[in-house]
């Protein structure tokens, strides 16, 4: 019994493991796409509408 408790939280720790690495490597896969657009056409950055005020910034770093 102690080995299929075992087995199975070492299979659920390895599965969120997995799900991070993934996501990591989207954000990552995202940001390059991104810079790479930029670098194509020669921006300098993105610019993102404020919702709020309604007037354009850059968009961050770390937005999505």
């Amino acid at each position: 019994m102690a080995q299929i408790i075992f087995l199975v939280v070492l299979i659920g720790g390895a599965l969120l493991l997995y799900r991070r690495f993934i996501s990591d490597a989207e954000k990552l896969s995202a940001r390059a796409r991104q810079e790479r657009k930029e670098k194509e056409t020669g921006a300098t950055g993105t610019l993102v509408k404020d919702p709020e005020t309604g007037e354009y910034r850059l968009k961050k770093d770390d937005e999505v």
